[in-house]
């Protein structure tokens, strides 16, 4: 019966998703209305929910209780009474290898592709093992926060006190399960930021020196130029976004790190934007470009079933347009650190390739950040530079 109810529990969220939505501001406005569902039941619909989902665009053409049996056996490795109920011989294989898993699936449904979960594998980064980039669909990514310096031994107290898992990822990160309640063990903190482990990792290619000034051209919530500030607190900054509420939250967190000294700017880079800085040059420019954002789907995987192949060439023009419009406020010789959260060539070495013969830029040096090997988001990082003089 509890079993029955879940389903339907499940039934009814999907059928009133609204598509073009993060799960992750649905979910709670639906709790909020059915608040007869207890902890548990919203912890086991939401699992069920997100499992549906990284099944991604594998057998579109079957029953949907079907598609989630299979997602359910793929994304799971203990036993469960859902599974248990509607898949009992499945339930029994549940600790088997994902190998062996998408065996018994294929067995079971003939139409069963792999490569279909995530369609646009034919067009991913170079070195991307595709194998194990597909099947990391099925791993619900870590958390990963960044202490800051001076705070770890409390931090990992804290953690320790809670009975929180946790790993040390070095370099002040650690990576904890997915759906730790950080707002609970840490009220009016401000002793980390929550950062995945791969952007942390984008820093290594920054290396500012002091008194330089930067740009973080699409600064979104932050995160980079607080890397920025971290590695060196006596440059100077300026952040842009072409959205006035983003820039508005980012001031409450810069406060909280102690970085206080920077210009905020109200900028759309998809045009000519001399107006408000004709005046200036830059000794570095981060571009944590809008894309795809297909490295995170891990985290969104109801991502992989709105994405529509045009939008890779709708996000590669604007990557263009955007480097075209920055990388002319950059001094001679100074870097300009190309960033995107995408697995696709299209949006990265593309790219790249559009900065060097468009716009005269010189590649220093470019990787993708294997998140999908660490459990944590598959990202892209370059820096390049004009000639010196």
């Amino acid at each position: 019966m509890k079993a029955l109810n879940q389903l339907k529990t499940f039934q009814r969220i999907l059928g009133a998703y609204p598509a073009e939505m993060p799960l992750s501001k649905f979910l709670p406005g639906f709790y909020r209305q059915n608040k007869q569902m207890g902890s548990t039941d919203r912890k086991v619909a939401s699992r069920l929910i997100y499992n549906y989902f990284r099944l991604g665009k594998a057998l579109d053409n079957t029953p949907t209780e079907e598609r989630l049996m299979v997602a359910e056996f793929l994304c799971n490795n203990q036993t469960n009474s859902f599974l248990q109920h509607f898949k009992p011989e499945w339930a029994l294989c549940i600790g088997f290898d994902i190998g062996e898993k998408l065996k018994l699936v294929k067995n079971a449904y003939p139409a069963f592709k792999l490569a279909d979960v995530f369609p646009w594998s034919a067009g991913l980064s170079d070195g991307i093992d595709k194998d194990i980039f597909l099947k990391s669909f099925f791993i619900q990514p870590d958390l990963f926060i960044r202490v800051r310096e001076g705070s770890e031994t409390m931090v990992k107290g804290v953690l320790a006190k809670a009975d929180i898992t946790y790993k040390d990822e070095g370099n002040g990160c650690l990576a904890l399960p997915n759906g730790t309640r950080l707002d609970a063990l840490f009220p009016q903190q401000n002793w980390f930021e929550v950062q995945d482990h791969s952007s942390q990792q984008t820093a290594n290619w920054f290396k500012p020196n002091k008194w330089d000034a930067w740009w973080d051209a699409c600064a979104a919530s932050g995160g980079k130029s607080l890397l920025l500030h971290e590695l060196q607190p006596d440059i100077k900054l300026v952040v842009s976004d072409i959205r006035e509420s983003i820039l508005d939250n980012l001031d409450g967190r810069f406060q909280n790190a102690g970085l206080i000294k920077y210009q905020k700017k109200l900028l759309d880079l998809t045009k000519n934007v001399d107006p408000e800085l004709h005046d200036y040059a830059f000794d570095g420019i981060i571009l944590d470009a809008p894309c795809s954002g297909s490295g995170t789907w891990g985290r969104t995987p109801e991502m992989i079933s709105q994405f529509q192949s045009q939008k890779i060439e709708f996000f590669q023009k604007l990557q263009q347009s955007i480097a075209a419009n920055v990388a002319k406020y950059l001094k001679p010789g100074k870097p300009l650190i190309y960033i995107t959260c995408s697995a696709l060539k299209a949006e990265n070495e593309d790219a790249v390739n559009f900065m060097v013969k468009q716009l005269g830029l010189k590649v220093e040096s470019m990787q993708v950040l294997k998140g999908y090997e660490r459990r944590a988001d598959t990202m892209f990082v370059a820096r390049l530079s004009p000639p010196a003089p």
